[in-house]
C-alpha cells in the first residue's frame, strides 16, 4: 500500500479478501459501490488501569482486530447503517436530526455518537447522507474497545465525507485548597513530590479501614449535604463505605508501574520481558486487592495463563469481567493458546463453553485509516 496522506491509503481491493467481501456485501445491500473504506483498531491496555480519569498516563496498544466501514456519500440527507453481523439490525435516520437514546445501548448509537461529535465540534449543518456497511472482528464486551473503535470510525467517516483532513483539525491533609482539587494527580502536582512519596503520604494520611460519610465530613469539615452536592457523583450518592486508602494506593502505585514499564521498554535490558511481566502481575494484584475490579473468573484465567507460560498476565479493560492480557514469548505461543483453551474453555464441568474469538494472539496494530480503491 502506498501512502496518499498520513491517514489515507490506496489499495487494490481485490487483493484484500476482507475488503473485497465487504465491497460485494455493500453492493448487494445498497445496489452501489463504496467510495471509500475506514478502519479503526481495537486496543488493549497493557498496563495502567483506572488511573486515566485520575490524571495519569496509561500504556495502551492498538491491536490487529478492528472495525471496518464501507461508505458511499449520497445526495439525500438520509443516513443508512447496516452491519455484516445479522445480530445488529439495520438503522436509518436523517443525517441532520441525530437523536441518541441514552437509555438503550443499541449498536448504531455508537456510530451516531461519532457523527454527532464531529457535527457539534465544528458547528456543521446540512450534512450529506451516506450509506454505510459496518464489519468488525473485535470481540464485543471484552475490554478491547470495540465500541470506541466504532465511534472513532464513525468520526473519521464523517470527516472524510466532509473532505476535512485530520492533520488540519486538529487536599486538606497537606494544607492544600482541597475544594479546588478534583483528581489524585492534582494532589501530587500541588505537593511537588514523586509517586513513591505520594504512597508514603497515603500511608500517613489515610487508614486502611473503610471510611463512612460522617468520618469524611469530619475530616474535611463539611456537612453531609456538602459532601453529596460538592464531592459525590450522582451514582455514588448512596454509597455508605469508602475505601480511600486502598483506592489511592492502587492509583499511585499503578501510575508508578506505568512509568517503570515505559522506562524498561526504553532501556531494553536483557531480562526486559521478565521485568515487564512482573509489572503486569503486580498490576493485576493491585486491581484485584486494592481496586477490587477483578472477579473470580478473571483471577482464574490470569492464574492459568501464568502457569502455562505467560511471563505476565493481568485483567484489562474496566474489569469486573472483560478479558486478560498476557505477554508470551513468540516461540511458546501455539502451545500456550492450545493449553489455555483446554484449561479454561474446555473444563470437564462444561460451565464455560468456548466462543469464537475468545482467545487470540495479536501484535501491535496500526492506527485509524481511510482506504481508497486504487
Amino acid at each position: 500500500m502506498a501512502a496518499e496522506s498520513p491517514a489515507m491509503r490506496r489499495v487494490q481491493v481485490a487483493e484484500h479478501p476482507r475488503l473485497l467481501k465487504l465491497k460485494e456485501m455493500f453492493n448487494s445491500k445498497f445496489g452501489s459501490i463504496p467510495k471509500f473504506y475506514v478502519r479503526a483498531p481495537g486496543r488493549v491496555n497493557i498496563i495502567g488501569e483506572h488511573i486515566d480519569y485520575c490524571g495519569y498516563s496509561v500504556l495502551p496498544m492498538a491491536i490487529e482486530q478492528d472495525v471496518l466501514i464501507a461508505v458511499e456519500p449520497v445526495k439525500t440527507y438520509t443516513l443508512q447503517l447496516a452491519n455484516t453481523n445479522p445480530l445488529y439490525p439495520d438503522f436509518s435516520t436523517s443525517a441532520n436530526n441525530i437523536q441518541i437514546d441514552k437509555t438503550k445501548p443499541l449498536w448504531h448509537n455508537y456510530f451516531l455518537c461519532g457523527l454527532k461529535g464531529i457535527q457539534e465540534h465544528f458547528g456543521l449543518s446540512n450534512l450529506t447522507g451516506m450509506n454505510c456497511l459496518v464489519d468488525g472482528n473485535i470481540p464485543p464486551s471484552s475490554g478491547l474497545s470495540s465500541s470506541s473503535a466504532l465511534v472513532c470510525c464513525a468520526g473519521l467517516v464523517t470527516l472524510t465525507v466532509l473532505g476535512r483532513n485530520l492533520s488540519k483539525l486538529l487536599a486538606k491533609y497537606k494544607n492544600l485548597q482541597w475544594d479546588n482539587v478534583l483528581r489524585l494527580d492534582e494532589v501530587q502536582a500541588k505537593l511537588g513530590i514523586s509517586l513513591e512519596e505520594m504512597l508514603l503520604v497515603t500511608e500517613d494520611a489515610l487508614h486502611p479501614e473503610p471510611y463512612n460519610p460522617e468520618e469524611i465530613c469530619r475530616c474535611l469539615g463539611i456537612s453531609l449535604e456538602e459532601l453529596r452536592t460538592q464531592i459525590l457523583s450522582p451514582n455514588t450518592q448512596d454509597v455508605l463505605i469508602f475505601k480511600l486508602y486502598q483506592r489511592a494506593k492502587h492509583v499511585y502505585s499503578e501510575a508508578a508501574r506505568v512509568l517503570q514499564f515505559k522506562k524498561t521498554c526504553e532501556e531494553a535490558p536483557e531480562n526486559m520481558v521478565q521485568l515487564l511481566g512482573e509489572l503486569m502481575n503486580q498490576s493485576h494484584m493491585s486491581c484485584r486487592d486494592m481496586y477490587e475490579c477483578s472477579c473470580p473468573e478473571l483471577d482464574q484465567l490470569v492464574d492459568i495463563c501464568r502457569k502455562l507460560g505467560a511471563q505476565g498476565s493481568r485483567l484489562t479493560g474496566a474489569g469486573w469481567g472483560g478479558c486478560a492480557v498476557s505477554i508470551v514469548p513468540a516461540d511458546k505461543l501455539p502451545g500456550f493458546l492450545a493449553n489455555v483453551h483446554k484449561a479454561y474453555y474446555q473444563r470437564s464441568d462444561g460451565s464455560l463453553a468456548p466462543e469464537k474469538q475468545s482467545l487470540f494472539a495479536t501484535k501491535p496494530g496500526s492506527g485509524a485509516l481511510v482506504f481508497l480503491e486504487a
